[in-house]
């Protein structure tokens, strides 16, 4: 029952952390392209959120293995906290570059505590589960990533909601408090020893030798780079600016798109169990599927470019951006459980997901750039090009057999 106990605990902790964090990124996106930002401030906005991603991606799995899980989880949760209280002191007096700069620092700490968490939360369920229960940790693993994709969409509708219904400091003080209540549980309740290593590891492991998982990093820098070159600011400025959507209209779509895309990606393994005959994927699998996403946004772009309906294009076209997408991320979910040295998982794991936050750090820079100097048209070429080389880096995967089960692929098929 400890166990139980324990998932659940560690379970609410992560979900509350979702949706705070869907809820701040639509907050600061919304409030601040209201008060006339420019795409290109929006962007640097985000900018230390992805850079610290990326860093605490790498060494995180490492702190984590030096001072325990229930150390990194609490961290993340507190930090979070302070962003949130550092934001609702932002003074509307201020000069653009000092609150640019202010809340790039707050964005900061938001970034470094999403990873501490979602570090801490998945890597728990491991330490949590008995040794050899297979069958018990796919089935927990499977209801906490399953469940992330939905959470951090209602958390975009939920920041839109509570900017109109609340107004920006207020809506930050109230999730603040609720997240606040979340971590003095897990404080009291956590035990103290939860993931930490009987042995210490040094800290050049966390560079991946292993170059299958080196070929694979690069692919994921650049799927997720060509997701967010439009997502961070040209889709939602062009729905605000262009088409006149409301805050909470804003955020219920993205919160759409994204609970979309996580359930496609719950049953991608069904759908890919079909084509390859119940095989698992290879490489020649996120080769295709990257093509088959450059060529998606070609067709979003030469429409949008043709003066077709806005709307139809963005609704019609983002959504098959969706369904790929959250296929080939499943793929490549699979795919680092295969490449991964059997001693080394977290870490190779942890260098993985470095890449995917580098990608995003690098898509959500150019999201704001492209914007502004070539609209919507700018971002979207951009990501047909990210998703080019996404499918240039597959080629040199491996296509030979694996030894994990297609059914795996569900466990690890997280969005980020």
């Amino acid at each position: 029952m400890g166990a139980v106990r324990n998932y659940a605990l560690v379970t609410a902790a992560y979900w509350a952390f979702t949706l705070t964090d869907g809820a701040l990124r639509m907050l600061v996106l919304l409030h601040f392209h209201a008060l006339g930002y420019s795409p290109v401030q929006l962007a640097f906005l985000f900018l230390f959120y992805e850079f610290f991603g990326v860093v605490t991606n790498l060494v995180g799995g490492w702190i984590a293995a030096q001072m325990g899980l229930r150390v990194t989880l609490l961290g993340g949760l507190a930090l979070q906290v302070v962003a949130l209280v550092m934001l609702s002191l932002l003074d509307p007096h201020w000069a653009r570059g000092a609150s640019v700069a202010y809340v790039m620092a707050a964005q900061a700490l938001s970034g470094i505590a999403k990873d501490l968490t979602k570090m801490s939360a998945k890597s728990a369920i491991k330490v949590l589960v008995p040794e050899g229960a297979s069958s018990s940790l796919f089935k927990w693993v499977a209801v906490l990533t399953g469940s992330k994709n939905a959470l951090k969409g209602a958390g975009f509708f939920l920041g839109g909601f509570l900017l109109a219904a609340l107004g920006f400091r207020p809506a930050l003080w109230a999730m603040a408090g609720a997240l606040a209540v979340i971590l003095v549980g897990a404080t009291l309740t956590l035990p103290r020893e939860l993931g930490r290593a009987k042995s210490k590891s040094r800290f050049s492991q966390v560079f991946s030798p292993n170059r299958e998982v080196n070929v694979l990093s690069a692919a994921r820098f650049f799927l997720f780079g060509a997701r967010d070159v439009w997502f961070v600011v040209g889709v939602p400025v062009f729905l605000s600016t262009n088409l006149g959507w409301g805050f909470t209209r804003v955020g219920g779509f993205l919160a759409l798109w994204v609970v979309g895309y996580g359930v496609i990606q719950s049953v991608a393994p069904g759908l890919i169990g079909r084509w390859t005959g119940g095989r698992a994927p290879q490489g020649l699998a996120a080769q295709a599927l990257a093509l088959l996403l450059a060529a998606t946004m070609a067709i979003v772009a030469l429409m949008l470019g043709a003066g077709v309906a806005p709307s139809i294009v963005i609704l019609g076209g983002l959504a098959t951006f969706g369904v790929v997408f959250a296929v080939n991320s499943s793929v490549h979910s699979y795919l680092i459980l295969a490449y991964a040295d059997g001693d080394k998982v977290a870490m190779n794991v942890g260098f993985y997901y470095m890449a995917n936050a580098g990608g995003r750090l690098v898509g959500t820079l150019l999201s704001g750039l492209l914007y502004q100097s070539m609209g919507l048209s700018g971002c979207l070429w951009a990501s047909v090009a990210f998703a080019l080389a996404a499918g240039g880096f597959s080629l040199l995967l491996p296509h030979r057999e694996t030894n994990l089960r297609l059914t795996e692929m569900k466990a690890e098929g997280s969005a980020d």
